[in-house]
C-alpha cells in the first residue's frame, strides 16, 4: 500500500493565533531531528511526499535543515507549509535545499496580522514568489483559504489578491478565475490557490448524516510530533489516533484493521472512524464534486 502523500508535523508550535485555525488541545511539542529521521525511514516504503505541516509552524523548528536533509538522504520530496511570518530568514534554505519541492505560503495568515507586519510579510512572500520563478524551482503556491459562503471576499484577504495580481504581470483577472477554478498561475511554478473556509472536524462537533468519500487513510495519512498516526491532514488534534510509530512499526499501523476497515468504508462512500462521521469537509468528495 503507497500513499500519494504523508503529513509529518514536526512540530505543533505555531507563532501565530489564527481565528481559522482550530485550537490546539495537545501538549506542545516537536520532533527532533532523529526522531523525524526514525519516522521517515518507516514512511520511505510508502510515499515519495512528504509534507511538512499538520499544525504548528515548520519554519519555527530550529533543526529544520538537517530535517530537510533527512528528506534528502532518504528520497524524499518535500512540500512546506507555512503562514509566511518566518519566510525572509529561511528564504534561503526553502530556495536552495534540492529536497524541496514545494513550499505552500498561507498568505491567508496575514489578514490577521497588524497592517504594517502583514504588508511587510506580503512583501517577503512576493520577492520569494519572484526568485522562485527566476530559480525554476521550487513551486511555490500562495495559498487565500479563508474565502466567505459563495467565494465572498473580505476586504483585507482582496486586497492581498490584488496585490499578488498586481506584482506578476503574467497573472490573469484573479478575481474572476476564483468564481470558476480553485487555483490559477500567476508566473511558471507560482500558483494562487483559494478555498473557502472550512469547519475542522472535531468529536465536539454535530455528527455529519451525508455519506462522502475521503482521500485520509486512502491516498494519505498524517504523523503527529509525538508518533500518532492520523487519518489525514485535518486531524490536528489526534481524534482518531491508529497508532504511534513510535511504540509500533508504521508497517503494522498500515496493515491494522481500524485502517482498512476506514480505508473501505471510504471506497464504498462510508465514514467509519468516529471523528470522520463529525467532519463535513468530506461532503467536498462527494460524486459530482470530487477535485
Amino acid at each position: 500500500m503507497r500513499f500519494k502523500r504523508v503529513y509529518v508535523e514536526i512540530s505543533n508550535l505555531c507563532n501565530l493565533s489564527c481565528a481559522f485555525c482550530s485550537p490546539l488541545k495537545r501538549p506542545k511539542g516537536m520532533m527532533t531531528a532523529e526522531q523525524f529521521r526514525i519516522a521517515a525511514q518507516q514512511l520511505q516504503p510508502y510515499t515519495h511526499y512528504l509534507y511538512l505541516h499538520l499544525k504548528g509552524e515548520p519554519l519555527l523548528h530550529p533543526e529544520l535543515e538537517k530535517i530537510l536533509d533527512i528528506c534528502g538522504e532518504l528520497g524524499f520530496e518535500v512540500n512546506v507549509t507555512t503562514n509566511g511570518v518566518l519566510l525572509e530568514e529561511s528564504e534561503e534554505l526553502l530556495l536552495g535545499h534540492p529536497a524541496v519541492r514545494q513550499v505552500n505560503l498561507s498568505i491567508h495568515s496575514f489578514s490577521q496580522l497588524p497592517r504594517e507586519k502583514a504588508e511587510k510579510c506580503l512583501c517577503h512572500a512576493v520577492a520569494f514568489g519572484k526568485r522562485a520563478a527566476e530559480l525554476g524551482r521550487p513551486f511555490v503556491i500562495y495559498r487565500m483559504w479563508n474565502l466567505g459562503k459563495g467565494k465572498s471576499i473580505a476586504p483585507e484577504s482582496m486586497a492581498i489578491l490584488e496585490r499578488i495580481g498586481a506584482e506578476f504581470p503574467t497573472a490573469h483577472n484573479l478575481v474572476e478565475e476564483l468564481s470558476t477554478q480553485k487555483s490559477a498561475a500567476v508566473a511558471k511554478g507560482i500558483f494562487l490557490s483559494w478555498e473557502e473556509e472550512f469547519t475542522w472536524p472535531s468529536l465536539d462537533a454535530p455528527l455529519v448524516p451525508d455519506s462522502g468519500k475521503c482521500y485520509g487513510t486512502r491516498q494519505m495519512l498524517g504523523v503527529l510530533c509525538d508518533g500518532t498516526v492520523v487519518p489525514c491532514c485535518l486531524d490536528g488534534n489526534g481524534e482518531a489516533p491508529l497508532g504511534n510509530l513510535f511504540q509500533n512499526p508504521f508497517s503494522e499501523i498500515v496493515e491494522s484493521e481500524t485502517l482498512q476497515k476506514a480505508a473501505s468504508g471510504f471506497d464504498g462512500g462510508k465514514a467509519v472512524l468516529e471523528l470522520c462521521r463529525h467532519c463535513s469537509y468530506r461532503l467536498k468528495f462527494r460524486p459530482g464534486k470530487e477535485k
